[in-house]
């Protein structure tokens, strides 16, 4: 039988492409001229939705593996997919506001929800104990790089990872 806090993250978990999708709701008027202000190869508005449908569905994928698993390995794919998703994505929208000095598209929801939505998701993940919290970390951190390292190359560099 599952235990509470495997179920509490699994459901907890649900709450993720509701979040994602308020997210690029907020940042979607505004974030391809910001970005495209700051990075000398833009992006289109095609594209910014292309790759928030893609992240979409990444994170209903993981998610349902996550509620149908409820396995060590899911509840780890979901922290460390959720890690890129979320708090390296709101350190990118807070980097960019403080350099900017300015509102960043999607600064509310990142600082609102993501953060903490993934700090809640985190400790639920932690206290099923399934995962060691040491890997726990070392997955969300190696997870967040891309993200961390592309919104350097944005804020810092004027160029993109991808």
């Amino acid at each position: 039988m599952e235990d509470r806090a495997t179920h509490h993250a699994a459901r907890l978990l649900l709450l993720a492409p509701i979040i994602f999708v308020c997210h690029f709701l907020e940042e979607s008027p505004g974030f391809v001229q910001w970005f495209n202000g700051h990075v000398a190869r833009g992006i289109t508005q095609g594209l910014f939705w292309r790759v928030n449908l893609t992240g979409l569905a990444i994170t209903l994928i993981v998610v349902a593996a996550g509620w149908f698993s409820r396995s060590a390995f899911s509840l780890t794919l979901a922290a460390v997919w959720l890690c890129f998703l979320m708090p390296a994505n709101a350190i990118f929208h807070l980097a960019g506001a403080l350099v900017d000095r300015q509102y960043v598209p999607g600064l509310a929801t990142a600082l609102l929800l993501y953060l903490p939505f993934y700090i809640w998701f985190f400790i639920k993940v932690v206290k099923v104990r399934q995962v060691k919290l040491m890997a726990l970390l070392a997955g969300a951190v190696l997870g967040s790089l891309p993200m961390l390292i592309h919104g350097y190359l944005i804020i810092f560099r004027g160029s993109r990872l991808f």
